[in-house]
């Protein structure tokens, strides 16, 4: 077996920053165990698998040590390898979040992805001790969110990710209003319950936090920076109860696997 791979940093447009995905292209959808051991081996935040299915493409994505609902890193990956490789977009993904499209554009590549609702909530036990810092409010959506004061104090977290493991969800999202270079919000998303401590730029991340923020600040354009140490910029419009997210990528490497 020959599995052709890609390894891309999406939401960025420089190696070394962003969120780096794997991205393989088989011609046949493969068996479960073989997609988890594959992201396992690569060993980054997500391991896209795209497979031709109708007029579009069957889309999985795995972390390490699970399967995942969503995310936005690896399909902008996805969609910078499959243009590379000649296809032609818009490009339509069967998920298991439903149909998500990704469309090329001048200045980058704009996914179209579900918002998601949120409601706030009592604190969870805990979360003041595993964040460092006590929460301005706490909202529920897909993920747990931590409304911080600052942007600055997103930027400067240093959770304890044990415990943030032993959280509801074992994932939290931290975001402030703000942020350098004009960004409206800034973020990080910590999720050692799916064996990503940090990861760097998450798609998913802002079809949470967007909808939050869109109210907030009375705009549905919004500008957002994720502050891991890699760090990444999206470009998100909140409009019909989708989120849209523009984002450049760039090719790190690629290559063939050989799985027995």
């Amino acid at each position: 077996m020959r599995l052709p791979y890609w390894v891309v940093d999406a939401f960025t447009d420089q190696v070394f920053a962003g969120n780096p995905a794997a991205v393989v292209l088989p011609d046949e959808a493969l068996p479960v165990g073989l997609m988890q051991a594959i992201a396992a081996e690569h060993n980054l935040s997500e391991t896209a698998f795209a497979v031709p299915e109708g007029d579009g493409w069957r889309l999985r994505w795995f972390t390490p040590t699970v399967e995942v609902d969503l995310c936005g890193h690896a399909t902008l990956a996805t969609s910078f390898v499959l243009a590379s490789q000649g296809h032609a977009g818009p490009f339509r993904y069967a998920t298991r979040s439903g149909e998500l499209t990704a469309t090329v554009l001048a200045d980058g590549i704009e996914l179209d992805f579900p918002a998601r609702s949120f409601e706030v909530i009592d604190p969870p036990a805990g979360i003041a001790d595993a964040l460092g810092t006590t929460p301005v409010r706490v909202l529920q959506s897909a993920s747990l969110i931590a409304v911080l004061d600052s942007p600055g104090a997103v930027a400067r977290l240093q959770p304890d990710i044990p415990a943030i493991a032993r959280l509801p969800g074992g994932a939290v999202i931290v975001t402030a209003e703000g942020g350098e270079a004009g960004a409206h919000v800034t973020s990080r998303f910590f999720a050692p319950g799916y064996g990503i401590d940090e990861d760097p730029v998450t798609g998913a991340l802002h079809t949470q936090v967007v909808p939050y923020w869109a109210g907030v600040l009375g705009r549905d354009t919004l500008t957002c920076r994720q502050a891991s140490a890699r760090g990444g910029t999206l470009y998100c419009t909140l409009r019909g109860g989708r989120v849209r997210m523009r984002g450049r990528a760039v090719l790190y490497a690629q290559g063939v696997l050989f799985p027995q």
